[in-house]
């Protein structure tokens, strides 16, 4: 039997044009001689659709385009259909609507299958909307039965976690009904490294039940969240048989050998990875603001050139997404602005191949001076002086936005947006804020593998149309990579006359953010105490910022977004109270957390 992997990019409520992917994908198979196609998890509204599902009519309009895309589909191919279905059993006090997948053959919806498990973590919130299913499901095509699951319901190996994050094991119990190969539809939101997390997770499941798993995931940038594919399958030894493009749409096949009772390894569908985790977090990025521009009606984007590094990357992100030609940066600099600064930001815009406008801001500076001078007098210049800057820079990005009909792109990266050296309307101001998931230390790193990476004739199994266009030997012009980093708010001023340097802020951030590490443990790691203390302040202080902030493209286990649910008004915060197991040295971050419910 041959099986068809579609990853699609579908837009959230599209149920037309998603019907259309679906559809086009099955003619592919066709062609290609397929009898099953899988699609990935609510593949015909999209993931996640969240409070769309509470509109009566949405849920309606899914189920009728469900039963017209059955009619539509080839006869002779059968097609697993990401959809919702409303729960019969609803008034008696369960959830209104299962997660489910629908099994679409010679015309009909044949059978319909409920996800089991459903996240309820970071950016997941399933059970606000969904019933779990109870049953095994399972259907037979050519004689082969096959185990149908969605997205978490292979989440929670035991053998792999550690733990169980669930009471039931729907593979576990699937293997023990006698099924000859289980598929997985899936949503899987990109966070760096999970790809490896992943495929170390299948393959343990597919060696320890001597099953073979077929993966499919969702691609595409969906507002905060980014999908990137890698859809795979594993035999029952363990050993890859195909993997689609990291990324991009594509149409995988695999083949199922009946004799054998395992999936046949076809070493040629086995799509590259990229080579390094900058190389993934570009490719995430760019898509991400691909998508994101594209889903929300946009073409055009506009953002602010100061000539530091964090303007300088999301430009090249930019270009590279929707075309230099769509791209306005705008230099606005102030009488504390440097020379090179604006040198740098003309560099980077001829590089990456942008237009530019310069708004100088001085004469904007004065006439607020002059107006607040009667209320502010006798008081000293400060921090509220500085940041009439960047409020006047982000307010005529803002006209720019709504006079032309652009998006605007803040630039602001996850370091200030911890500890909110950031200003609110001002440099915060955007519809996207495109790095806002990524260290300072990491935007660094990303700029050198971009400069390096233009040299190579090949960029590793990444899409070619993800590498900027430029005459230049290097996108990032040098000085930007070498000189402190600066809001130039102020003469001479430099970003660690107020924070640490950035690797000693990053390193602190990753311990607290991401690994929920003791301030005990940070300072045990190698931190001077007071500054893990300031640290710590700073990111409590900062989250009436992070709560306007534009949303963010997450990248990392842990970002500013949606799965971040703390409170503005609060009185807690980390302290040095001696808690269990501190002082336990640092895990390699290739090790499973035990402690972390697994993001799916």
């Amino acid at each position: 039997m041959k099986i068809a992997i579609a990853q699609l990019n579908p837009t959230i409520g599209d149920l037309a044009g998603n019907a259309r992917q679906i559809l086009e994908a099955a003619q592919q198979a066709i062609l290609q001689g397929a009898d099953l196609l899988l699609t990935p998890e609510l593949s015909l509204c999209g993931y996640p659709p969240r409070d769309l599902l509470m509109q009566p009519a949405f849920v309606q309009a899914m189920a009728d385009t469900l039963e017209q895309l059955a009619q539509n589909l080839p006869s002779d191919l059968a097609v697993l259909v990401g959809t919702v279905v409303p729960n019969p059993s609803a008034a008696q006090g369960g959830k209104p609507l299962f997660n489910s997948t629908a099994l679409l053959l010679a015309g009909q919806v044949q059978q319909v299958f409920h996800k089991r498990l459903l996240p309820t973590y970071d950016v997941f919130d399933e059970d606000r909307y969904f019933e779990p299913g109870l049953d095994s499901n399972v259907i037979v095509l050519n004689g082969i039965r096959i185990g149908v699951t969605i997205c978490e319901d292979l989440w929670n190996d035991e053998n792999f976690w550690g733990k169980r994050n669930y009471a039931i094991d729907p593979i576990a119990e699937l293997v023990a009904a006698g099924v000859d190969l289980i598929v997985n539809l899936s949503a899987s939101p990109y966070s760096v490294g999970k790809q490896q997390l992943r495929e170390s997770m299948l393959q343990r499941a597919t060696q320890t039940y001597q099953q073979p798993i077929l993966y499919v995931n969702q691609i595409g940038g969906n507002d905060d969240l980014i999908f990137d594919g890698n859809s795979i399958g594993f035999n029952r030894h363990g050993h890859k048989v195909c993997r689609g493009l990291a990324f991009a749409p594509d149409l995988v096949m695999a083949e199922f050998d009946s004799a054998m009772q395992d999936l046949v390894v076809n070493e040629a569908a086995i799509a590259p990875q990229p080579d390094s985790e900058d190389a993934e977090m570009w490719a995430a990025l760019v898509l991400g603001v691909q998508d994101y521009v594209r889903k929300c009606g946009f073409s055009k984007v506009v953002l602010g050139l100061s000539g530091g590094i964090d303007s300088a990357l999301v430009a090249a992100i930019a270009a590279t997404a929707v075309g230099a030609e769509n791209v306005l940066g705008v230099l606005m600099p102030s009488p504390y602005s440097s020379a090179h600064s604006i040198k740098d930001a003309q560099a980077l815009a001829h590089n990456v191949g942008i237009k530019t406008e310069l708004l100088p801001i001085g004469s904007l500076m004065q006439a607020y001076d002059q107006t607040l001078s009667p209320l502010f007098a006798g008081t000293d210049f400060g921090v509220a002086e500085e940041n009439i800057q960047s409020r006047i820079r982000g307010s005529l990005l803002m006209a720019i936005s709504n006079k032309f009909g652009h998006l605007l792109i803040s630039t602001g990266n996850k370091s200030e947006m911890a500890v909110g050296y950031c200003t609110l309307y001002g440099d915060m101001n955007g519809g996207l804020a495109a790095i806002a998931d990524v260290p300072k230390t990491r935007v660094y790193s990303i700029c050198h593998w971009l400069n390096a990476s233009l040299k190579e004739v090949n960029i590793s199994g990444l899409p070619v149309s993800f590498i900027p266009r430029s005459s230049s030997a290097e996108i990032i012009p040098p000085n930007i990579l070498i000189k402190a980093p600066s809001a130039e708010l102020k003469p001479g001023q430099v970003d660690q006359d107020s924070l640490p340097s950035y690797e000693v802020l990053d390193d602190i951030l990753e311990q607290l953010i991401l690994e929920h590490r003791a301030p005990a443990d940070i300072v045990a790691s190698g931190h001077d105490r007071g500054v893990v203390e300031k640290v710590i302040r700073l990111v409590s202080m900062a989250e009436f910022k992070r709560k306007q902030a534009p949303p963010g493209l997450k990248v990392t286990d842990r970002a500013f977004g949606t799965g971040w649910r703390v409170p503005i008004a609060k009185k807690w915060q980390p302290r040095f109270e001696p808690v269990p197991q501190t002082h336990q040295p640092r895990r390699n971050v290739v090790e499973i957390d035990a402690f972390r419910s697994p993001v799916s």
